[in-house]
């Protein structure tokens, strides 16, 4: 069992989405998933790195035809649970970097909005990538979800008091302030540069960068504390924002809306 299978194992990561700070990052993403997907008549989607079918079964509910692959049989046994029979969606083991169990341009869309967050190299991330965009039909449309750098460097740097451990013990930072990722920390920290430089290999067009979640990690706590009146208008303001580009890198998460070029 790696590193990623025990955290997994160990993490309620459907509670991190229901949470009403979580809400903000998955309400953000199925809005822009849902604009995607109307520009199909009938869409066939695949999500690479499902989890525990948070988007899939949701999307599968809505009648969408959907195609869950999941790394983590752990996460695959809690999304099959979730199932009457009835839902229009398919769930496999699989892996970002092979998908060679899956024909080229077979889907509308594809969601791969959980595995860059574990790959620890341009090379492994470009692989997820490639696979991506192989499986996707040209004109379809493919979101990607990283974990953003200067977030962690503002919350567990300096707020949580690991600077120390992170530049002398771990050896984490470097000169640019940017984090070193490896398997031991779990996720990989990216900044908008290093989104684009792994765009810039394949025939895709940036549709939107947009800030999944925005503020909402920094005041999380306050958030879970709002009442539905005064969360309905957080997510107003936060919508009404999140594609603004200077505040994308303060984001915790982002998603980028590729498009295949035909």
């Amino acid at each position: 069992m790696n590193q990623i299978e025990e955290y997994y194992n160990s993490r309620d990561e459907e509670a991190r989405l229901s949470s009403q700070h979580g809400q903000v990052e998955y309400l953000t993403t199925m809005k822009y998933i849902h604009e995607c997907a109307s520009c199909f008549s009938c869409p066939e989607i695949l999500e690479i790195g499902a989890g525990t079918g948070r988007y899939s079964i949701a999307l599968a509910k809505e009648g969408f035809s959907v195609t869950a692959v999941e790394l983590v049989q752990h996460n695959l046994d809690v999304l099959k649970s979730k199932l009457d029979g009835s839902e229009p969606l398919k769930a496999i083991q699989g892996n970002a970097l092979d998908l060679s169990a899956i024909k080229d341009r077979s889907f509308d869309l594809t969601l791969l909005l959980g595995p860059m967050y574990h790959l620890y190299t341009n090379e492994d991330k470009l692989q997820a990538l490639s696979e991506a965009v192989r499986v996707t039909k040209p004109g379809g449309y493919i979101l990607v979800a990283y974990c953003m750098n200067e977030p962690t460097i503002i919350q567990y740097v300096f707020l949580g008091k690991h600077l120390k451990d992170v530049m002398e013990t771990k050896n984490m930072l470097s000169e640019d302030w940017h984090c070193k990722s490896d398997p031991e920390e779990i996720f990989d920290l990216v900044r908008t540069e290093d989104i684009s430089f792994l765009n810039s290999h394949f025939p895709v067009e940036r549709i939107k960068l947009a800030a999944s979640d925005g503020a909402a990690h920094y005041f999380s706590g306050f958030i879970d504390e709002m009442d539905q009146e005064t969360f309905a208008e957080w997510m107003e303001f936060h919508l009404a924002t999140c594609e603004r580009q200077d505040l994308i890198g303060a984001s915790n998460h982002t998603l980028d809306i590729l498009k295949v070029r035909r």
